[in-house]
């Protein structure tokens, strides 16, 4: 990716006023940037969750982790980040107004495929919603109950059950029994409490 190609993108970025194509922007292009130097990133956490809702939860930043590579050089990660202006490192930058974070390797337990998402500089990938799912209803349960957590979950789950993204429910359940997670019963109690609001069935009932 050229220096004039890269400049041009920075201002768009720059430019843009909806925040989740803010965000959709600068990952396509920090995916695109990254994978010339063989490594490929994944959006992940809330920023994942903001993507995925079109909006309908805000992060307010980008979160990004790499899913081929056993760690990233901070030397690599600098020289890369700068061809993109960012300002800061070695994990957190400041690029095209926006606040950027390359957490390290990508952790997922689903089977599922990571989700790809067609952007003006390239597709990039998306943490599975099923991992996303999970973890969002642990952080709301774990160490009392988290508010944000749980809007955060509940919003996930009603895009999600209101067909806007579709998940494998059988593999949310393994994953909500995994040693990891062990929050099938937080999970179907959320999932149920949206199901509710929406008058529709509870996916996660086994009956």
């Amino acid at each position: 990716m050229d220096a004039r190609k890269i400049k041009s993108a920075l201002a768009d970025i720059t430019a843009e006023q909806d925040p989740t194509l803010k965000s959709a922007k600068l990952a396509s292009l920090c995916s695109a940037l990254w994978l010339e130097h063989g490594v490929e990133l994944v959006v992940v956490g809330g920023s994942a969750i903001e993507i995925l809702t079109e909006g309908a939860y805000a992060s307010g930043d980008l979160d990004m982790c790499h899913v081929n590579k056993a760690s990233l050089p901070i030397r690599e990660r600098q020289e890369i980040m700068g061809l993109l202006g960012a300002k800061g490192g070695p994990r957190n930058w400041q690029v095209a107004g926006m606040y950027l974070d390359l957490l390290g390797p990508a952790e997922s337990f689903a089977r599922t495929p990571y989700r790809r998402v067609e952007a003006p500089y390239g597709s990039f990938l998306v943490m599975k919603p099923e991992d996303l799912l999970v973890e969002r209803v642990l952080m709301t349960f774990y160490l009392g109950e988290s508010q944000t957590a749980r809007d955060c979950a509940k919003k996930l789950i009603s895009v999600i059950l209101t067909e806007g993204v579709a998940v494998n429910w059988d593999e949310v359940r393994r994953l909500a029994n995994l040693p990891e997670y062990r929050n099938l019963s937080e999970c179907v109690k959320l999932v149920n409490e949206v199901a509710d609001e929406l008058k529709i069935k509870n996916p996660l009932h086994s009956d």
